[in-house]
């Protein structure tokens, strides 16, 4: 497990950039923490260090938003999905795991189909700015300096 701690969305953005920049395909980023947490912040900044444009919304609404550079994210948002029946709707199967990189919100609502290679980010609110970030499943993170 390895802790980080940001005060400001500029900072976790910063954060977010030095681990985007290590993500190879494959990867599949699983996000703990509630609302405003900062999750879309933390995707606009794994972005940014992959080298796509600054484009990152909420795909609260669309449920996928999609980011295609040298390296494509898939940003999906699963926080009205109730499990693989309601998963297989939304062409979640149909997007290319092994070619891109998948960046999950409220993932523990398909927790039983993250393949066993996830790696966990928990963004945890300690202030109006600050956020405590926990990340699991990958020791290439733990040389990042904030």
């Amino acid at each position: 497990m390895i802790k980080y701690k940001t005060e400001s969305p500029e900072e976790t953005i910063e954060l977010a950039s030095k681990i985007g920049a290590v993500l190879r395909r494959g990867d599949v980023i699983a996000y703990r923490g509630g609302l405003g947490a900062g999750k879309t912040t933390f995707t606009r900044g794994l972005a940014i260090g992959a080298g796509l444009e600054d484009e990152v919304t909420s795909p609260t609404f669309a449920l996928i938003n999609e980011y295609h550079g040298n390296l494509d994210i898939y940003h999906f948002d699963m926080y009205r999905i109730e499990g693989t029946d309601d998963l297989e709707t939304t062409g979640f199967f149909d997007y290319p795991m092994d070619e891109s990189v998948f960046v999950i919100e409220w993932s523990e609502n398909i927790s039983e189909i993250l393949p066993e290679n996830t790696i966990y980010i928990e963004i945890k609110r300690t202030g109006d700015e600050s956020r405590e970030i926990i990340i699991e499943g990958d020791e290439r993170f733990a040389d990042i300096r904030n």
